[in-house]
């Protein structure tokens, strides 16, 4: 256990942290599965308008030091290839 106040003040820290960390990445998951749900019904409209939101949430915990930028890209690359792909189906 902390035995200096500055330990016990950077497990409070952490804590708190960590708590906004999580709800940060599991906001960003939800936008990205309203996404790939609009995709999987085929509306095209529908899922752009879902990415067009997702995107700044996503860029957002990037920002925030949540998850790796280039992951960000790297996701945001692949969704809007697959919504893309709806309209040569």
């Amino acid at each position: 256990m902390a035995n200096t106040a500055s330990a016990r003040k950077r497990i409070r820290q952490t804590v708190t942290r960590t708590a906004r960390n999580q709800a940060r990445k599991s906001r960003m998951r939800t936008f990205i599965k309203k996404v790939e749900t609009a995709i999987a019904t085929g509306d095209k409209a529908a899922a752009a308008d879902a990415l067009k939101a997702a995107q700044p949430e996503m860029q957002r915990a990037s920002g925030k030091g949540v998850i790796h930028s280039n992951t960000v890209s790297r996701k945001l690359s692949r969704l809007s290839a697959r919504i893309k792909a709806i309209q040569a189906a």
